[in-house]
């Protein structure tokens, strides 16, 4: 069976919260991507020992950054999903920040979000809400975890969920197909 996850709205059409596909589940070393040929998905990489990836890390369908793919997004919770599992999250803010390999540039922001269901209303509602150490060291992975792979991670800023919700209006229309406004 291929799976096919562009038909998956970048929303959730009733709330409006954002639909995030995880790639790699927390605390797993294996990188996982989706190789959409293939239509499942793959180990990209092996992180070095001593790296997890602290929450689940996904992407948001029908998004386009400057990188090229769909946004990043890593998804605040306390229980590891599974890679291709869809979590409706309520963004809360960004980390602003460039990465750079072979001398050139590009932004490459990290969206971070709370699921939220029907049931499960989050209590944390601001990227401020995390608290700075938690915050450092969500940086401190994507920067090491960058360095590991001959790439330079920089956080510029950390923005709010209203900043976050502006740039990601501006990365679905740039990941709409030509014609199509979302």
């Amino acid at each position: 069976m291929i799976m096919s996850f562009e038909k998956i709205p970048p929303r959730e059409p009733r709330t409006r919260l954002v639909n995030v596909i995880i790639d790699t589940p927390r605390g797993s070393r294996n990188k996982f991507k989706f190789d959409e040929t293939l239509g499942c998905f793959k180990l990209s990489r092996i992180l070095p020992a001593g790296h997890v990836f602290p929450y689940d890390f996904g992407s948001i369908p029908g998004t386009r950054g400057e990188d090229g793919d769909a946004l990043d997004v890593l998804v605040v919770m306390d229980e590891p999903t599974f890679p291709g599992c869809l979590i409706t999250t309520r963004l809360i803010g960004v980390i602003v920040s460039c990465q750079t390999e072979k001398d050139r540039t590009i932004s490459n922001d990290r969206f971070i979000g709370v699921p939220q269901t029907l049931v499960n209303k989050p209590t944390i509602q601001e990227l401020s809400d995390l608290g700075t150490a938690q915050l450092d060291q969500i940086e401190h992975f994507f920067i090491s975890y960058n360095a590991a792979q001959n790439r330079r991670f920089t956080p510029v800023r950390r923005l709010g969920a209203a900043q976050a919700e502006r740039m990601l209006r501006r990365a679905i229309t740039a990941g709409a197909p030509k014609g199509v406004q979302r």
